[in-house]
């Protein structure tokens, strides 16, 4: 399966760390999902997407291009295609006017459901899904759902009814496709909608059978003596909905000083706007 990492934070921020030089690292991983690349970083809330069919641990433009990056909202992916060939069409992050949208999983049987799923995606999105996997069509159906309570081309939707409309899809494409699965063995004849999504100032993750890990905080900042954005909650445990000021999401914990949570299997977590943090449950049928 798949890795992905999401960033979000107050401050412009490199992720340089993260992404090529940190244990776990997608750089490094890639060995073991070399299926191409893709990474997203939002300037203005305008997504600037770069994507590569070639192994990111061996392509120089991944180093590049993770060196020199600042923003606030970053959202890559490393590859191990399920659905689809290696191409830049079937390469996350997908995206579609301001939203991307990175996929770690996987529909059993697909061929059998593609129709069905794609018919539930609205008639104006159904033309942008270019490519051949399920997860652009998955992509395409939340942002629908999405849609049918605010206005997905908002710069600041509200969060709850964004959360709410994920849970929709997700309920939906369940009915569909049917039960997901928790195995941790991530094999392919399984159901699995593990995802981040972010719009630029929104950033949402999705637990869907395939681990996530999350952090808000550091055990102490290394910057605390400088940093003019510090707050308590930097170094202590984000408690219900609060302000934090940055979440990080990764398929495995990143070593550092970030202090690293498990996303529970069915929940949605992210940050508004505003940086507040919440979460929402959605009831679905999981299998062991």
């Amino acid at each position: 399966m798949c890795r992905i990492f999401g960033f979000r934070s107050v401050l412009f921020s490199k992720v340089h760390s993260s992404l090529v030089s940190a244990e776990n690292a997608l750089m490094g991983q890639s060995s073991r999902h070399p299926d191409g690349w893709g990474m997203v970083y939002y300037i203005a809330d305008t997504p600037h997407v770069v994507k590569s069919t070639v192994t990111a641990e061996s392509d120089s433009l991944f180093k590049h291009v993770s060196g020199i990056v600042t923003s606030q909202t970053v959202l890559a992916h490393i590859r191990k295609a399920t659905h689809g060939k290696l191409t830049l069409l079937n390469t996350h992050p997908f995206q579609y006017g301001r939203w991307t949208f990175a996929h770690n999983g996987n529909i059993k049987h697909f061929e059998n459901v593609k129709k069905t799923l794609l018919e539930e995606v609205s008639k104006e999105m159904r033309p942008f899904c270019l490519g051949e996997t399920d997860s652009e069509i998955i992509f395409h159906l939340i942002l629908t759902s999405i849609n049918k309570l605010v206005p997905i081309h908002d710069s600041h939707p509200n969060l709850n009814l964004v959360m709410q409309g994920i849970s929709n899809a997700i309920t939906r494409i369940c009915e569909i496709v049917g039960d997901l699965s928790i195995k941790e063995t991530g094999i392919p004849t399984e159901n699995y909608l593990t995802f981040v999504i972010s719009n630029g100032p929104i950033m949402i993750a999705m637990n869907g059978g395939m681990s996530l890990y999350y952090s808000t905080h550091k055990k102490k900042c290394p910057e605390r003596d400088t940093c003019q954005s510090l707050a308590p909650w930097c170094e202590a445990v984000a408690q219900g909905e609060m302000n934090v000021n940055h979440l990080i999401i990764s398929s495995e914990p990143l070593q550092g000083e970030n202090v690293w949570f498990k996303i529970a299997p069915g929940e949605l977590l992210g940050v508004d706007s505003q940086m507040k943090l919440n979460s929402h449950l959605v009831t679905l049928p999981f299998t062991k």
